[in-house]
């Protein structure tokens, strides 16, 4: 990991990482993703949750083995990493695609509405551009070093949806990858285009943390078994800390039935 990369994460509260996605599984990724919107239709993205807007496809991992590469790529984990420590799991694999001329942006947040806590940082989010994500198409807005403020933008703000006097879009290429603390304030922004602008997301929490989708109950059995030791070790399926703090969690927010 370049030292530049980490003093931006720690500054910056984000990452660039141009051209991360090779061409091949770029349409891959592109090609399976319309697979399941078309399958799914209606209830696409309903395991976790469905945006007005947007297209949202949840719980990728158990839908691809190419999902579960992308979690456990040896460079996107160093990059986890230096904003989580050495001790982490992948919350959640998701997909968002704002729709065209979808009107709609969302207001500045920290995922989780997380603040850090007395041992640091525990949320990060991948961002991985499908499309390409420019000033027009609904990318995403971040403010700089918010991840440093130990708050939330509705604790301070009286309209989170307004333009932030510090935020900056970020843009790219389709294949980029950012990386970003999920604690800097940050949201999708309207496409005022004719066209989709598709995105993976990619979100990992802190060992100690709940996971926002508890994957050793939404993996199908078949799912869990050809999944290798670094997979398993990113989705914490053999950890039993996690069935203690994940299983509470989704009992208590309802997703259990």
């Amino acid at each position: 990991m370049q030292e530049l990369h980490r003093t931006e994460l720690d500054r910056l509260g984000y990452v660039y990482l141009p051209g991360f996605i090779s061409a091949e599984l770029l349409s891959r990724l592109r090609q399976r993703v319309e697979e399941l919107y078309a399958a799914e239709g209606e209830q696409a993205g309903a395991e976790f949750k469905q945006e007005p807007g947007s297209r949202r496809l949840a719980n990728l991992v158990d839908k691809d083995p190419m999902f579960a590469e992308c979690i456990a790529h040896p460079v996107i984990l160093e990059y986890v990493g230096a904003v989580l420590g050495p001790r982490f799991k992948l919350s959640s694999l998701n997909a968002r695609s704002a729709n065209p001329h979808n009107g709609v942006s969302q207001p500045l947040h920290a995922d989780m509405g997380a603040i850090p806590d007395e041992q640091g940082y525990w949320v990060c989010n991948t961002v991985w551009m499908l499309d390409d994500f420019t000033l027009e198409n609904g990318a995403m807005r971040m403010v700089p070093g918010s991840h440093r403020w130990a708050k939330l933008p509705q604790q301070v703000l009286a309209d989170p949806f307004s333009a932030h006097p510090e935020e900056v879009l970020v843009t790219g290429r389709a294949g980029d990858v950012v990386v970003m603390n999920a604690h800097a304030w940050h949201g999708g922004t309207e496409n005022r285009t004719g066209k989709h602008r598709r995105a993976m997301h990619g979100f990992y929490c802190r060992r100690d943390k709940p996971q926002q989708q508890y994957q050793k109950g939404l993996l199908r059995n078949e799912t869990q078994a050809r999944l290798g030791a670094l997979q398993r070790q990113v989705l914490a399926l053999d950890d039993p800390l996690n069935d203690e703090v994940s299983t509470k969690d989704v009992v208590r927010s309802g997703f259990l039935k």
